[in-house]
């Protein structure tokens, strides 16, 4: 039979140029795609011959072959596989000439109009086109095929300018073969020389590394003429050189867990997590049914240098059908599990057509929602069974998994699960909030804590003494998050979080032995101090109150309950979010012997000058004294100096 050649539809003209230079863009992924349906082709054979044991077809050694000529600049992918017959190249391979194209362009004019961002690669996912990438590194392709139980073959031939052929030949071999007559290598416009077995095996190693069949290709130095040097002798001659298996067909996650060591598992973390280390914790997961997808993930056992840089690679390789989609699948993990690493093999997902942009899909949810429990839960048992691997994960993680009490409502209960903390407790082992709550005091309300730049300075903070003196505990947290987290929970099991830095806290309330008579024949001794005290220090305070949380120093600065903190708002700041300055409020111990002078002093004077700069010298000390600075150091300073040498 003759060859027919047949003359692309206008639409499907302008259709095929689209897919060749705008849909990829990495044309490296060529290969994966044909790689991919040669697959695909061995699979359906397999099948086949299992269904019909009657089929004339040899499913011995199933395998994909790549042949490169250098001289001629061909790419052959090759497969034994099922095979096409003549009218299934018209429909598959052709399917972009069917009537549904000029239906796809215009919808794809239509979002392009409307600018509906992501639109096209929503689109496009409707068109299995990935045969046709191709086009992107060659002049012309031919496709030789015959299907299995045939007896006659076909070629397939075009240029993608405009028409293609199609015609029977009668010595095609079983299965599909696809040669490339490559273009010119042009590296500045990312079009390599695929010729190259370095460069083969470094696409294969990378997007098809765990392909269920051999990929081999013929060693270098032998072409596919199979012509050998003079200078070898007659035996060496005839013998065929052995072909190399470029992939290791070894998913890991597709094999059951007592035929894998955990040497292998952890040369897999650390291919996909480029490190050097093995991981902390190995998490396998398989999950089936409707919607079948296996991952294999890891826990590194140290935090990258990058870990918190905004430009910092997140996500799982994404493999569907153990062909490599994605690198970086930032969609299957939240944000405050970035430093998992491994991989997700699912059955199938709705990709667009390069197979490089997920569109929205639920199962996307449902793997994200699944794998993020399953991680939280692993880090659950480790806590429980390895106390000592926990405390390894959580001093390296610890601050990016806090995160997610802010970001993910949904699972804040399983984290403050696993969370831990510094605490007066103990003055090196962490504490979870369970514990906390187990020693709680009796008549005790409330879960304390207090955040600042390090254990030892809030340790030292004057808003700490009361809860000292009295061995009430509270948690010290010094990570910037905590401040976050910690006003975004509010609650753990009832009782209330609260900061020994905000709000009123009166722990004498507590105390059987406490004078509410006392207090409030305190109160009125120190209303004036504090009223005219209040109006000198209006600029930066709302109020000055006597304190129930001082025990030795003269003063302290807190927050209002419902206001932010100094370090939260320079933290918005920081992200370019400015927010009012909340003033603050100003306790005084009236126990402290410069407190009990400065209001004699107030009630013996009438001019009450004098006591102004001691007044801003104590608002200043307790400003200090919480790790913050005065409005005006130069004048602090200035004030301070002129009080000791008055005292020399």
């Amino acid at each position: 039979m003759p060859a027919e050649t047949f003359e692309f539809q206008v639409e499907a003209r302008q259709l095929l140029q689209l897919m060749i230079h705008s849909v990829y863009s990495n044309k490296d992924v060529f290969l994966r795609e044909l790689v991919s349906n040669a697959s695909d082709a061995l699979d359906k054979l397999r099948l086949e011959k299992l269904r019909d044991d009657s089929l004339d077809a040899d499913v011995s050694d199933l395998h994909i072959e790549l042949d490169a000529d250098k001289d001629a600049r061909t790419l052959t992918v090759r497969d034994n596989g099922i095979g096409m017959s003549y009218d299934e190249v018209g429909q598959l391979i052709g399917t972009i000439a069917h009537s549904g194209t000029a239906q796809f362009l215009q919808e794809l004019r239509e979002a392009k109009e409307e600018a509906k961002e992501g639109a096209e690669e929503g689109l496009i996912g409707q068109f299995g086109v990935g045969f046709y990438s191709g086009f992107m590194v060659a002049d012309a392709v031919t496709l030789v095929t015959r299907r299995a139980g045939e007896s006659e073959g076909t070629r397939w031939t075009s240029r993608g300018e405009g028409t293609y052929t199609l015609e029977k030949v009668a010595d095609a071999p079983q299965g599909t073969s696809v040669t490339l007559h490559l273009k010119p290598a042009d590296p500045d416009n990312q079009l390599h020389d695929y010729t190259s077995p370095y460069k083969i095996r470094e696409i294969v190693k990378r997007y098809s590394d765990f392909i269920t069949y051999p990929i081999r290709m013929t060693p270098e130095g032998t072409g596919p003429d199979g012509e050998a040097s003079q200078d070898q002798d007659q035996d060496q001659e005839q013998a065929a050189p052995a072909p190399e298996t470029l992939n290791s067909m070894k998913a890991l996650w597709a094999r059951s867990r007592d035929e894998v060591s955990e040497e292998e598992y952890h040369e897999l973390y650390k291919h996909v997590g480029h490190d050097w280390r093995d991981p902390l914790e190995t998490i396998r997961l398989q999950a089936e049914g409707t919607f079948e997808y296996q991952a294999l993930l890891f826990l590194p056992a140290h935090a990258p240098f990058d870990l918190f840089n905004r430009d910092y690679r997140r996500g799982l390789q994404l493999y569907v059908r153990r062909v490599l989609i994605m690198e970086d699948c930032e969609a299957l993990l939240p944000p405050y599990l970035r430093f998992v690493k491994g991989v997700v093999d699912a059955a199938d997902l709705s990709l667009n057509v390069s197979r490089e942009i997920l569109q929205q899909d639920r199962h996307i949810d449902m793997i994200r929602r699944r794998l993020t429990k399953k991680v939280i839960s692993t880090v659950k048992d480790m806590m429980a069974k390895n106390p000592d691997r926990y405390a390894a994960f959580w001093r390296e993680f610890g601050t990016v998994l806090k995160e997610g009490l802010v970001t993910d409502p949904e699972n804040r209960d399983a984290l403050l699960a696993v969370a831990s903390f510094g605490s007066t407790h103990h003055d090196s082992e962490q504490t979870t909030l369970k514990q906390y709550l187990e020693r709680m005091k009796d008549g005790q309300e409330d879960i304390y804590y207090l955040t600042g730049e390090s254990r030892q300075s809030i340790e030292n903070s004057p808003h700490m003494e009361a809860f000292r003196d009295r061995g009430i505990e509270v948690l010290l947290l010094t990570d910037p998050v905590d401040e976050v987290w910690a006003d975004a929970v509010g609650t753990f099991e009832g009782k209330n979080l609260r900061s020994v830095a905000k709000g009123r806290i009166d722990l004498d309330a507590e105390d059987t032995e406490a004078s509410e008579d006392e207090q409030k024949k305190q109160g009125e001794e120190y209303a004036g101090l504090l009223g005219w005290m209040t109006e000198q220090l209006g600029e930066d305070v709302k109020e000055v109150r006597l304190s129930s949380r001082l025990t030795v120093s003269p003063a302290c600065v807190v927050s209002d309950a419902d206001d932010l903190t100094p370090a939260l708002e320079n933290m918005y700041r920081a992200m370019g979010q400015e927010v009012p300055r909340a003033k603050r409020i100003l306790e005084l111990n009236a126990q402290h012997q410069l407190v009990k002078g400065l209001n004699q002093a107030y009630a013996e004077r009438e001019d009450h000058t004098a006591l102004a700069e001691t007044a801003e010298l104590l608002y200043g000390l307790a400003v200090l004294a919480e790790g913050g600075q005065p409005k005006e150091p130069a004048r602090f300073v200035k004030l301070m100096a002129d009080r000791l040498q008055r005292a020399l």
